[in-house]
């Protein structure tokens, strides 16, 4: 238990990341992140049928846990995974 005490900020930061995750739509929103390598809200939204508005929340939150960034292009936003355990994790559960 020595460990624990000593790497416990590094617990916390994967348990958050863990949690950021831990819901069937930002896995899928991941997911389809990694797979096309980014796209936007709009895209999301013809794949996952869902309002805009609810999408936009759970990017919130991936984004809040640096999960995903988000990049400006003209006039529409981009998101990507940068985070590269995120990547492996993906890659282990699919």
């Amino acid at each position: 238990m020595d460990t624990y005490r000593q790497e416990q900020a590094q617990y916390i930061e994967q348990a958050e990341l863990l949690k950021a995750l831990a819901h069937p739509v930002r896995l899928c929103i991941v997911k389809g992140l990694i797979e096309k390598g980014g796209c936007n809200v709009s895209t999301m939204q013809q794949c996952l049928n869902m309002p805009q508005s609810t999408i936009s929340q759970h990017l919130a939150k991936l984004k809040a846990a640096n999960i995903v960034t988000a990049e400006r292009q003209g006039l529409e936003v981009i998101y990507r995974v940068h985070d590269p355990i995120v990547k492996q994790l993906i890659e282990i559960l699919f």
